[in-house]
């Protein structure tokens, strides 16, 4: 199996990430194919699918009308939308992009207590996933990178139900909120059209993202602290999308994505991502969280996935450093992790 063949006879946003990370592509040729994101493929028809006002499905973090009916969580509303375009790469200087950032500015209302946007609400995990939405599309969050900073936990991470009285962080919530702060270094802390870095707070990001990460890596990414036992089950299970769930993969590809060398408390999950690789070189979808999405991207689970296979890949040609190359055509790797803890 040519593993790299597959990936690259995929869509434009898995092709310029695998010409990016894993073939040493020239800088103009991944460039080229990024551009196509926001106009061909999954991109276009995620862009296509929103209302005339550029949200989705009529809410910000819920479907308009949304009371609780059908299985598990819908994704179709405009926060797990505005997901999906980081994760495919589209170019924030494109006029796709500047376009979705204006009239969701213009239009987005949270339903909590109809804050604009791009302000953010109560809940850190929603909150990290707006400052990582709108750094990559170039809108100001100043003000809700400012509330997860001061909302950061004891222990290092962040909880959704810190309001109702948690001391203790949560993996899923603590996740969401580092994409967040790591998307608004890369951006600079610029925050929109017209204005300039905030060095300031971007330093402050970046500390509060190292001690975020630290509370992962003390748990060796899966692991209580108090027992050593796994947290949850689910965290084994290689998913995509992931919406606010964490798994072991998307920890390590965050991580990946830092540029900091791997840390050696990362070995257990990166030994676990190595077993799940299949004979032909591929990895499979393990899980995929329930509810109506406007996109299936890839194939369904037990399938060869190329989300799994090329976060893998890049996962692994980072933790096996500069001998690691991208792995792909070899066979699966040794040794796995049991469920139990």
């Amino acid at each position: 199996m040519d593993v790299l063949a597959w990936l690259l006879d995929g869509d434009p946003a898995i092709r310029w990430q695998t010409l990016r990370d894993l073939t040493g592509a020239p800088p103009a040729e991944v460039a080229a194919e990024r551009a196509r994101v926001g106009r061909e493929g999954w991109g276009a028809r995620l862009l296509a699918a929103r209302d005339a006002d550029g949200l989705w499905a009529g809410g910000a973090c819920f479907p308009a009308g949304y009371r609780g009916e059908g299985p598990g969580q819908p994704w179709t509303a405009t926060m797990h939308s505005l997901q999906t375009p980081g994760l495919l790469g589209l170019d924030p200087a494109s006029p796709e992009a500047r376009d979705v950032r204006t009239r969701v500015d213009r239009h987005g209302r949270w339903e909590h207590a109809g804050q604009r946007y791009f302000d953010g609400e109560v809940e850190p995990c929603i909150n990290g996933r707006t400052v990582e939405a709108g750094a990559l599309l170039g809108a100001d969050v100043s003000g809700v990178l400012d509330r997860l900073l001061g909302e950061q936990l004891e222990d290092g991470g962040w909880n959704c139900e810190a309001e109702n009285g948690s001391v203790r962080s949560s993996f899923d919530t603590t996740a969401c909120v580092l994409e967040g702060l790591l998307a608004y270094e890369r951006a600079g802390g610029g925050a929109g059209p017209g204005t300039g870095p905030d060095q300031a707070r971007v330093a402050a990001a970046r500390a509060a993202r190292l001690r975020g990460e630290e509370y992962l890596l003390a748990r060796g990414l899966l692991r209580r602290l108090s027992t050593g036992e796994v947290v949850d089950p689910a965290y084994l299970d290689l998913a995509f999308p992931f919406s606010w769930h964490y798994d072991v993969l998307r920890a390590l590809d965050h991580l990946r994505a830092t540029g900091a060398p791997p840390d050696p408390r990362t070995a257990e999950a990166v030994a676990h991502v190595r077993s799940r690789r299949q004979p032909d070189g591929r990895w499979a979808l393990d899980r995929v969280h329930p509810g109506a999405v406007h996109l299936v991207m890839d194939g369904g689970v037990g399938e060869p996935n190329r989300w799994i296979t090329l976060r893998a890949l890049r996962v692994l040609a980072w933790a096996d450093g500069a001998d690691g190359a991208s792995g792909a055509g070899t066979g699966p790797g040794a040794g796995s992790l049991t469920q139990a803890g």
